[in-house]
């Protein structure tokens, strides 16, 4: 979807809440999108929020509210998918098999894999059709059940590692976390192949913090632990963990 066709959709959304003053969501965004929308909707009367069903979701929805006290849950709900370990079910797999049935990938959320599990969020609209329907993976048999049991698969896939810094910029972050170049790390924010807790990054210098989410494309998932200290040198010690 081309950034105009997209902005229509999102400042549809706005109208339609600022105008009927109720609740309007858009489906799934990647990152990158999700960051356009904010900006896009940045001087809007209506109050925004992006989820994506748990704290950290790369997609996310877009949620347009009236100026409530409250916010409504967004329609969001786990799936789990449960099979044979010896089956090895990937992200891909179970993203071709929905794509199949024709479900709609703005449905779809984050696809979480382990061994013998899958936790997948998708809108509540194809919740019901995804419970009902999917019998098989590829050529593996799933078991389907709504919500899911903590923790998610990808809390049991973290590395904890340590490096260091010149600093806490995004671009010097990057470069020690990901073992490359100042400037193939400026490279990649320039791209926008970079997100910061699941929003687009193009500033260099924006300063990283303990708990940030740093998602580098084809390089991975990280959370930041720590910057606290100092080697003789006066470099940052950063503690962080990988999603392996």
């Amino acid at each position: 979807m081309d950034n105009a066709l997209f902005a229509a959709r999102v400042n549809d959304a706005a109208d339609i809440c600022e105008k009927t003053q109720k609740p309007k969501f858009l489906g799934f965004l990647t990152a990158d999108k999700a960051e356009y929308a904010r900006r896009l909707l940045n001087s809007r009367r209506c109050s925004t929020k992006f989820f994506g069903g748990y704290e950290g979701a790369e997609r996310v929805m877009l949620g347009c509210f009236p100026d409530w006290d409250e916010i409504p849950n967004f329609p969001v709900s786990a799936v789990t998918f449960t099979f044979r370990k010896s089956d090895t079910l990937r992200h891909r797999d179970f993203l071709g098999a929905l794509m199949a049935l024709g479900i709609k990938r703005e449905t779809v959320g984050d696809i979480l894999t382990e061994e013998g599990r899958a936790v997948i969020f998708v809108t509540n609209e194809i919740k019901g059709f995804v419970l009902s329907q999917v019998e098989k993976i590829g050529s593996a048999g799933v078991k389907v059940s709504e919500g899911f049991v903590p923790p998610l698969p990808l809390q049991d896939r973290l590395e904890e590692l340590s490096v260091t810094a010149a600093s806490e910029r995004l671009d010097c972050v990057i470069s020690a976390i990901c073992g490359i170049s100042r400037a193939k790390s400026e490279e990649l924010i320039g791209a926008g192949l970079v997100t910061l807790n699941s929003e687009a990054s193009l500033k260099q210098t924006r300063a990283v913090t303990a708990g940030d989410v740093i998602s580098v494309r084809t390089k991975g998932r990280f959370t930041v632990v720590s910057l606290d200290g100092r080697t003789k040198k006066n470099r940052i010690i950063i503690k962080y963990k990988r999603y392996v």
